[in-house]
């Protein structure tokens, strides 16, 4: 069959499974530093007893043969070295089958990781880099063409995450209907990086402007993905271009990486470094290309009635191996912030004047002289969760209060996910939670006090607590 491989994409595959590869990697890696104090044995949410209540036809993994913190280390670990490997190219020196399993091999690990994760691994981009992750299976290696047909799922897949995002927001806050969201969404976003007061302090007509690029990219580009080139290639290089702006103006984890990812999948390479001649495709893969994708069409029915729905669901998977899904992200926006400053005292007795010290966060704001960094595409779990925490106590019912026990016992798993230990001799006697409102400062209020944000007290969220 002819029509089933094209040439002109061979660099545009070598491109997108190396930088695939890389986010695997810092995945992978993500959960090895963090599992301990999420989901580890002894963890805020443990593994174990996640899954004795919930049954394997909803969260099918190897850890159903065994769980230790030993044996998940050892996924985690396995998955960064695999990754790496991937990274150097290995697949390309490897016949089609293997290299076709070793993707495979990482897409189950990771897929295994996200099953047990919980509210830790509720994220969209989980589901996105296991449905990316499949699809890499079935791309093939230097050793055949790539295939025509798992290309034009990437470039569905693509089109789902941007039109899906475009919709919800539409759909949602009416702030982008009339482009003023991005007056507070800098400012309000999960994780500010060290540029968002910078992007927050344009003028309010560049804001304007960017929420109209925005809906002009998310809604009237990804159409043009399913034109002949150089049309889909100059698409993808716009969502590319967008998707680097979003880079500089926040931390998303790996969501804005991966999505540059797909978008290279469809630039069609030959405008670059010419055709590669490669040997046609055996039969046996032809036939597996063509399941694979008939499969994927018959499970986009649900995504993409999601996609017309009027009451379009934001990120959803419909299947317990995430294979095809919705994406979507901020139909609302907040306009002020809120966020959580968890404090400690030694001191047995609660009175007027008990000396309070604070746990900084890696990534979260919380010292306000403090310059926000830049962590993505690597995951701060615990720093995004205490931000959907200050929104509302219902995100934090489930793993709240696991954290301030182990606060309470100096778990060492649990202080390394943070920025710093105040308590360095003993663990705080009694912990206290207490909800602020963030804004950036002004120019003027900089220059005179250093500060990069002004925060006010709100209300107390967690009374002063103490082990029994």
């Amino acid at each position: 069959m002819e029509w089933f491989g094209d040439d002109a994409y061979w660099l545009s595959r070598l491109v997108f499974q190396r930088a695939l590869a890389a986010v695997y990697l810092v995945a992978f890696l993500a959960a090895a530093l963090q599992f301990r104090a999420l989901i580890g044995e002894r963890g805020m949410l443990p593994v174990p007893a996640f899954l004795r209540r919930v049954p394997w036809r909803d969260s099918p993994t190897v850890f159903r043969l065994h769980y230790s913190d030993r044996f998940f280390a050892l996924v985690a670990w396995t998955g960064c070295l695999l990754s790496a490997a991937l990274v150097a190219g290995a697949a390309d020196r490897l016949p089609l089958g293997v290299a076709m399993a070793w993707w495979a091999v990482l897409w189950l690990l990771y897929l295994s990781i996200v099953n047990v994760g919980q509210t830790w691994y509720g994220f969209g981009w989980e589901s996105l880099l296991l449905e990316t992750g499949f699809l890499a299976v079935f791309l093939g290696n230097e050793s055949v063409q790539p295939p025509v047909l798992v290309l034009w799922l990437l470039r569905w897949l693509l089109f789902r995450v941007e039109f899906g995002a475009g919709l919800i927001k539409l759909r949602g806050d009416a702030c982008w209907r009339d482009l003023t969201c991005l007056y507070f969404h800098h400012e309000t976003q999960p994780m500010p990086g060290p540029l968002s007061r910078l992007f927050h302090r344009l003028p309010r007509p560049a804001h304007r402007v960017e929420a109209a690029a925005n809906h002009v990219v998310q809604l009237g580009v990804p159409v043009l993905l399913f034109t002949p080139p150089p049309v889909a290639s100059v698409a993808a290089a716009l969502i590319v271009v967008t998707q680097l702006w979003l880079v500089l103006s926040g931390n998303f984890a790996w969501l804005n990486w991966l999505t540059i990812v797909l978008a290279l999948s469809a630039v069609d390479g030959s405008l670059v470094a010419g055709e590669h001649p490669l040997p046609s495709a055996a039969l046996w893969y032809q036939i597996v290309v063509i399941a694979v994708t008939a499969l994927v069409l018959v499970l986009s029915y649900r995504p993409a009635r999601n996609l017309l729905s009027k009451r379009q669901a934001m990120n959803r998977s419909y299947d317990s191996l995430h294979l095809v899904n919705s994406y979507g992200a901020f139909g609302t926006v907040g306009r002020i912030r809120q966020e959580l400053v968890v404090e400690g005292t030694d001191e047995r007795t609660i009175h007027e004047g008990t000396v309070w010290r604070e746990y900084e966060f890696k990534g979260k704001p919380g010292d306000v002289r403090r310059l926000p960094r830049q962590y993505a595409p690597y995951h701060l779990r615990l720093d995004w969760m205490m931000w959907f925490a200050a929104l509302s106590p219902v995100y934090a019912r489930s793993w709240f209060l696991p954290f301030v026990e182990r606060l309470l016992e100096g778990d060492r798993d649990t202080l390394r996910l943070l920025r710093g230990n105040p308590f360095q001799d003993a663990p705080p006697v009694h912990v206290r939670a207490r909800l602020y409102h963030y804004r950036f400062t002004t120019l003027r209020e900089r220059r005179e006090t250093g500060a990069r944000w002004h925060r006010t007290f709100v209300r107390e969220f967690l009374a002063p607590t103490r082990l029994s």
